[in-house]
């Protein structure tokens, strides 16, 4: 096998030569080089399967491992085709660019077995095709056909006249029908309402009670919809089909054992630590020790004088991380035995009282006055909770319940929100605003970008529309009559939220009963919109949301000024985003954009220059000549690039080159690839807001993080780079936000962001 790659790479190495294809063929005696070393290593762990045609000549197929009474289901046999064509030509193309440029030999591009080999060998097995339409051509022939049509459930959407319509239109027709409710007084009340229409209804625990034709049994239980079965006239209703999309809850039990080690798990060797009484100094490991003739685990710390201080592992509480190995400035180590570390303490510890003395100054307002406190919650608050159509986390609910805490008390709530793209930080605001509303107060929903906003006042307007609560936004989208409609109800008061850019900060925006303010990623507005965010403050309750907070706000939680809920619980299914930091390469940016628009998905490809950016989406046009490519940046006519936003929603745009104005607002499904060219000039945080972009789905997302070609990265940048790709795993907001705390430092808490 290693003489048949020997000399298939001589033949190619040497087509290569004659072609003046000097890289290529250098490529190739590398690559065919390390296979053979590999090989002759047995290391199993390069992708071996795609060199078996070098050592068997018959390769045989899983179809071999079949006994002859194996069952081969079939699950929509005809799509099943159209998947298998799509993937072998994906293969197809990728397996061609590759061998062009000698990353590949001939023979490694022979081990996929297409579809057409598959039908093949399913010739003479057992073979049961499911299939929803039906097919007068299958690509294979079946001896029998059973016809078992189903139909899908009607949706009523609260239309409870049409539902009972439906039903007496089936019990004249002789149909038995099972209606599932969520809760047994639900169960009882609508049947109790169906008796009185003169419908044979009743509600039973015995789900196995033989029906009679015109009977509805309701009894408990969840589906996602409803469905019937014409030939036996049975048909089944779910509590969705009636009163719209519902998720059943599923109580979590909350752990009180194995919870995972959120400080000394994420040390590594080389880490700056603080031990309680001794100060600052290096993590070199976990030693083991005999004392007594007893072997146990220390914790080894040095010290700036050489000395080293040995901790039992029993002893973790008096140990904190305090930076990173790789911080940008490396601090000064503590001595052991010297009064140094007291000294620090003693200083910090005046500093401290220093500082929240300016921070009483700061806060005086809000400190002086009491605020207005909610109420319980009310019965629609209930409801509006009860439709959200996903699974809460229980991260989640808990942010949810210290929200209602807080707005219930008198205290003047001040409270950040921390939780990675995605996580459900919108949801958790909307049920704040709409406990807000329902205690006669407004709200105003501040966020950084047009986009973001219009996104918001989507969501908001879709999960409160049976409730009677008005909503404007306020945005460059809107007309100045639009603008000026919605700032007239918010000063009458029959405006009940307020969503917008910085344009709700402007003078001419006088709310008649303001009672709640949520700032969305505050870490995007500049100075002189954070002064006017203090003022708008004032007693009233204020929620800031964040992925990766600012140093100084970080900072400001830290250390207990502001209040914390952290949602670090990913949503059901969720996949990590494989994340890659390497030089620019067409033929990777090609290969990625191909893949991802092979499996039916769309492209994000980040350029943060204004100046150029038609040219780069017209060049990966004319590299992708099958694919529709457009641009956006924030410097387009408020229709053009809402235009832009409105195809690429849609998908009638593969690939969108966009600058950074995507960071907050676009959650779009259908995208779960990402490319960003020059990534080593963007901030970490900014990084990992872009990233999160993608990958809102249960499917495989990936970013693609680039930069120039034998670049010399600065030190700053090339932190940042490896933060972001060390941080793939779901819930790393948080984690990025302390890594930036340690490169860039806390700031001035009560001034500007330092940068």
């Amino acid at each position: 096998g290693i003489k048949k790659i020997k000399e298939e790479s001589d033949r190619q190495w040497e087509a290569f030569r004659k072609a003046f294809q000097t890289e290529e063929a250098f490529h190739l005696r590398e690559l065919s080089e390390e296979l053979c070393e590999k090989i002759s290593e047995g290391c199993g762990s390069f992708g071996a399967d795609g060199c078996i045609s070098y050592f068997y000549e018959d390769t045989c197929s899983f179809f071999d491992y079949f006994g002859e009474e194996a069952l081969l289901v079939l699950d929509e046999p005809a799509r099943m085709v159209e998947a298998a064509r799509a993937i072998s030509s994906e293969f197809a193309m990728s397996i061609e660019g590759r061998l062009q440029k000698g990353y590949m030999l001939p023979g490694q591009a022979t081990f996929l077995l297409d579809y057409a080999a598959i039908l093949s060998g399913m010739m003479g097995k057992r073979v049961l095709a499911l299939s929803m339409m039906e097919q007068k051509t299958l690509l294979l022939s079946f001896s029998e056909h059973f016809d078992l049509t189903v139909r899908a459930g009607l949706s009523y959407q609260n239309n409870f006249e049409l539902l009972v319509k439906d039903l007496a239109a089936w019990k004249k027709a002789g149909y038995r029908v099972t209606l599932l409710c969520g809760s047994k007084t639900r169960g009882e009340h609508l049947a109790e309402e169906l008796r009185e229409r003169e419908l044979t209804a009743f509600y039973t625990e015995e789900k196995d009670r033989e029906l009679q034709p015109g009977e509805i049994l309701l009894t408990t239980g969840f589906l996602h919809h409803g469905f019937s079965y014409p030939m036996i006239k049975w048909a089944m209703i779910a509590e969705n089909d009636i009163f719209g999309e519902r998720r059943q809850k599923r109580k979590k039990k909350r752990q009180t054992e194995g919870k995972r080690v959120s400080n000394l798990a994420d040390l590594s060797f080389g880490d700056y630590v603080i031990h309680e009484n001794n100060g600052l100094g290096i993590y070199r490991g976990i030693e083991k020790i005999e004392v007594d003739h007893v072997h146990k685990d220390y914790i080894k710390i040095e010290y700036g004088d050489g000395g080293n201080l040995y901790v039992p592992a029993t002893s973790l509480d008096l140990i904190q991380k305090y930076a990173s190995a790789d911080a940008e400035k490396a601090p000064k180590l503590n001595k052991l035995g010297t009064s140094e570390w007291k000294t620090t303490k003693a200083r910090v510890k005046h500093a401290v009282k220093d500082l929240a003395k300016e921070l009483v100054a700061l806060y005086a307002l809000r400190q002086k006055k009491t605020g207005y406190a909610c109420e319980a919650d009310h019965v629609w608050q209930a409801e509006l909770e009860e439709a959200f159509p996903f699974e809460e986390t229980e991260d989640q609910l808990r942010a949810v319940e210290e929200i209602k805490r807080d707005m219930e008390s008198t205290k003047i709530m001040d409270r950040l929100l921390c939780g990675d793209v995605g996580f459900g930080k919108t949801e958790v605001a909307l049920r704040a605003a709409f406990k807000a509303v329902t205690n006669g107060k407004q709200v105003i929903v501040l966020v950084p970008t047009t986009i973001l906003a219009q996104q918001h006042y989507n969501t908001f307007t879709q999960r409160m529309k049976n409730f009677p609560v008005h909503m404007e936004l306020l945005s460059r989208f809107r007309t100045a009559s639009q603008q000026k409609k919605a700032l007239e109800g918010f000063a009458r008061g029959t405006v009940d939220i307020l969503i917008g850019t910085h344009r709700v900060l402007s003078g001419d925006v006088v709310p008649k009963n303001l009672g709640l303010l949520i700032v969305d990623e505050e870490q995007r507005f500049g100075v002189s919109h954070k002064e006017k965010i203090k003022k708008l403050k004032g007693d009233v309750d204020v929620l800031t949301l964040t992925a990766t907070p600012i140093p100084r706000t970080l900072h400001m939680s830290l250390i207990g000024i502001r209040d914390m809920s952290l949602l670090e619980e990913p949503p059901v299914d969720r996949l990590p985003i494989q994340t890659f930091v390497m030089e620019q390469n067409e033929e990777i940016v090609k290969e990625a954009i191909t893949r991802e628009l092979a499996r039916g998905g769309q492209v994000y490809y980040v350029y943060n220059r204004v100046h150029g950016i038609e040219e780069v989406a017209g060049k990966l046009q004319r590299m992708l000549p099958e694919a529709v490519v457009s641009y956006a940046h924030g410097q387009m006519s408020e229709r053009a690039l809402e235009k832009i936003m409105f195809d690429f929603i849609n998908g009638e745009i593969d690939v969108l080159v966009s600058t950074t104005i995507i960071e907050t607002g676009l959650d779009i499904a259908n995208v779960n690839t990402m490319i960003i060219a020059d990534a080593d000039k963007l901030g970490l945080s900014q990084l990992y807001q872009l990233r999160g972009r993608v990958g809102r789905t249960s499917r495989t997302a990936y970013a693609f993080l680039l930069y120039k070609r034998d670049k010399l990265l600065r030190e700053v940048a090339e932190k940042r780079l490896r933060a972001i790709k060390e941080f793939t795993e779901l819930g790393s907001g948080y984690k990025i936000a302390m890594r930036d705390l340690e490169i860039r430092g806390a700031g001035n808490l009560l001034g500007a962001e330092q940068s």
